[in-house]
C-alpha cells in the first residue's frame, strides 16, 4: 500500500462496497496500482478516480461497464 495513506485507505474501506468506483478502488490499493495508472487508463482525472474510490461520484455507465473488465482482469 505504498502509494496510499493510511487514512485514505480507511476511507474507501468504510465508504459503500457495493459501488463499482469503491470496488476498483479496493483492488488498487491491494495491488498498489496507482491513482495516475487509473486515471490514464480510463481516460479521467485523478480527482475523478479519488472521488469514484470514495463512492463521492458514480463512473458513467461506458466507464462502469470498462471498470468492471478491469476488475476481472486484475483480480
Amino acid at each position: 500500500m505504498t502509494g496510499y495513506s493510511v487514512k485514505f485507505a480507511k476511507a474507501v474501506a468504510k465508504a459503500d462496497q457495493d459501488l463499482v468506483g469503491v470496488m476498483l478502488g479496493r483492488l488498487c490499493i491491494d495491488k498498489d496500482i496507482s491513482v495516475i495508472e487509473v486515471a490514464k487508463h480510463f481516460d479521467v482525472s485523478r480527482t475523478a478516480v479519488y472521488d469514484w474510490f470514495l463512492g463521492r461520484s458514480i463512473p458513467n455507465k461506458a466507464h462502469e461497464v470498462k471498470i468492471y473488465k478491469y476488475l476481472k482482469k486484475k483480480a
